[in-house]
């Protein structure tokens, strides 16, 4: 099921795609909802970000070919750091440049969206807190997370958290899904998330140790190889086997 936030009009709402068009549901799938007979055609939905998280959890290094060209080894353990909710957008939003950064890159992720309230969640139970998956782009300040040491400026920008275009909830990440980023056209990532040094259970596991993740919350898997710079005017997509296509354009402040 390919679960979708839209807006029709002034209305926003959540949803199941279908070929024809959304299916209207009442609530919100992380508490109650239930279907409605309103089928909203695609020509007439604005897709949103198919979930607003009250916080962002990602994980750095997570591929080994991304930390080798990071010049970096894999670490013994999850490296996390926080993205803020208002970094994030939906499809065919634009991300916006800053200003104060000659050297903005794209990282192209599975995303696990948190289902229920978690906290010491053990690995082998991981999958009833997991809602479903959607693709993300982790956009970096590249410069700016050199020079600041850490990276809550670098990935915390205003559009530096795209999400979507909606919310797979029959996905097995442990199969040999590929992660693909495209920037004008032209593949400039291509890993699997098989490929993860850590997965979906043990990122869970060991960021719920830590806090406690709310229904809604998405945590970012990683990136594979292939990072590189984008500039205004630039289309990124980002393509998950069995979610679809997230698209983003690059604009100037």
């Amino acid at each position: 099921m390919k679960i979708v936030r839209i807006k029709a009009g002034d209305d926003i709402a959540y949803g199941v795609a279908d070929v024809e068009g959304v299916l209207v549901y009442r609530g919100s799938p992380f508490v109650a909802w239930e279907p409605t007979e309103t089928v909203v055609p695609w020509d007439t939905a604005q897709l949103l970000a198919p979930v607003l998280p009250s916080k962002v959890i990602a994980v750095g290094r997570n591929y080994e070919d991304h930390a080798a060209e990071r010049g970096g080894e894999v670490p013994d353990e999850p490296l996390i750091f926080l993205k803020p909710a208002t970094s994030v957008i939906g499809p065919d939003a634009n991300v916006v440049h800053p200003a104060i950064s000659n050297d903005v890159q794209h990282e192209a992720e599975l995303a696990a969206v948190v289902g229920r309230v978690a906290r010491n969640v053990k690995a082998e139970d991981a999958s009833a807190y997991v809602f479903g998956y959607t693709a993300a782009n982790d956009v970096t300040a590249r410069d700016l997370q050199m020079k600041d040491g850490q990276w809550a400026r670098a990935k915390g920008f205003d559009t530096f958290c795209p999400l979507g275009p909606a919310i797979e909830t029959e996905l097995d990440p442990l199969e040999k899904l590929a992660v693909i980023c495209r920037v004008n056209g032209g593949v400039r990532q291509a890993g699997f998330t098989s490929d993860m040094v850590f997965g979906v259970a043990e990122i869970l596991e060991y960021v719920t140790a830590v806090m406690t993740l709310l229904p809604g919350d998405v945590i970012l898997t990683g990136t594979p190889a292939g990072i590189s710079t984008v500039v205004p005017g630039d289309l990124m997509e980002v393509e998950i086997d069995g979610i679809g296509v997230l698209q983003n354009r690059v604009v100037a402040r």
